[in-house]
């Protein structure tokens, strides 16, 4: 089993928050992809990288799924489609394996 999270950006470079509906179709793809999601948006996770000679930081939402195998492919497409969408150099997908007690 893998537990798959995407991490968000709730605001482009500019400073402007994203249309809900671009996170809202994100959700709706992975509910019809793997069937569920959970989605970590009440509080929204801080990032922050060293970038460009100055300090960039990020206001995120986290989604997560499980699924019983990883299709890197698809992930990697999905990501760029992500990063096309969120306006951004790199959007974080991860994957971990994980064991269900």
């Amino acid at each position: 089993m893998y537990l798959v999270e995407l991490l968000l950006p709730l605001y482009d470079n500019q400073g402007r928050r994203f249309a809900e509906s671009c996170h809202a179709e994100v959700r709706q793809t992975l509910i019809e992809k793997f069937g569920g999601m959970t989605a970590f948006a009440r509080a929204p996770a801080e990032g922050a990288e060293q970038a460009h000679g100055g300090e960039r930081r990020d206001d995120l939402i986290v989604l997560e799924v499980m699924t019983e195998t990883l299709d890197e492919l698809w992930w990697k497409a999905y990501r760029k489609s992500l990063e096309a969408t969120f306006r951004q150099d790199r959007i974080i997908v991860r994957a971990v394996r994980v064991t269900l007690l």
